[in-house]
């Protein structure tokens, strides 16, 4: 299924800017000194792009989730199979984590190395036509490469931050070291920035899924109904705020923690009456 919401041009435009923060950071911070600031930007590329392509693992094992065959979920693998077989996509691994916190997410490269996983929650609060709503959004993350998008994202985060320390501890002698002040400011409000842009970038992504998703199972109103449920399930059983699954945290359909005030501001997500809206308007639904 092709995509036409243009997510890749703004997905450029925010990579660009974020790219040209980092270069002006490494001009302000290093001077002439390119050769530090290859080596920052490399090893952060570097770090990432490993992160890339371990990142099922990783988002997996953060939420214990394990391998789970037809004869356990059997609504869950017929959905999928008829899902991917419609998109004319290959059949992604199923996983269950085990946990009453509603929630789902998709991860993997590509989708021929991708993984789709739901907790006990999710699969107890939701009615069959729900959960295919939510299996069909997960599905097109995949289909979309928004784990690319993310992997790209988390480096030109790192090399921001990574920068700010290499510019405090190994600045160079006295006469070209950097503004101390300055490399306190960007290690303070360097991931800060990176951070709006990923979390730009992770709201583009969570629109599309829903329409993409909706398209795919032809019921927007079924996606609709399970961002209910999960709006008020994830607000009574919230994840933990831990480290590993605030790393992961993005990945999911629903933001897993309790966020109030300002951290609504900095969610990854979308807010769900603005999601719910959008689908409603594609089924032509009037109040």
């Amino acid at each position: 299924m092709g995509h036409q919401h243009f997510n890749g041009l703004k997905t450029a435009l925010l990579f660009g800017t974020l790219g040209a923060v980092v270069m002006g950071a490494s001009w302000l911070l290093f001077g002439q000194s390119y050769t530090a600031l290859l080596i920052g930007l490399g090893l952060a590329l570097a770090i990432n792009f490993i992160s890339y392509w371990k990142s099922d693992s990783i988002a997996l094992r953060a939420m214990r989730a394990r391998p789970v065959s037809e004869a356990e979920q059997p609504v869950m693998y017929r959905i999928v199979r008829e899902l991917s077989t419609a998109a004319r996509q290959p059949m992604p691994r199923l996983y269950v984590s085990p946990t009453m916190a509603p929630n789902a997410f998709a991860t993997g490269r590509n989708p021929r190395n991708a993984a789709v996983a739901c907790t006990d929650g999710i699969l107890q609060m939701l009615d069959e036509r729900e959960l295919r709503g939510v299996l069909g959004h997960e599905l097109m993350h995949v289909y979309n490469r928004d784990i690319l998008t993310s992997s790209i994202a988390a480096a030109m985060s790192s090399s921001i931050t990574m920068l700010a320390y290499g510019a405090l501890y190994f600045g160079g002698g006295d006469e070209d070291r950097p503004n101390p002040i300055a490399g306190l400011l960007l290690l303070l409000l360097g991931p800060l920035a990176a951070g709006l842009v990923q979390m730009a970038i992770s709201r583009t992504r969570e629109y599309d899924a829903d329409e993409d998703g909706a398209r795919l199972t032809g019921d927007p109103l079924a996606l609709a109904s399970a961002l209910r449920k999960l709006e008020m399930g994830t607000r009574q059983l919230p994840l933990r705020s831990e480290r590993d699954l605030v790393s992961t945290s993005h990945l999911m359909i629903a933001n897993p923690f309790r966020g109030d005030g300002m951290s609504r501001l900095f969610s990854t997500h979308p807010p769900m009456a603005e999601r719910i809206a959008r689908l409603e308007a594609m089924a032509g639904y009037r109040r």
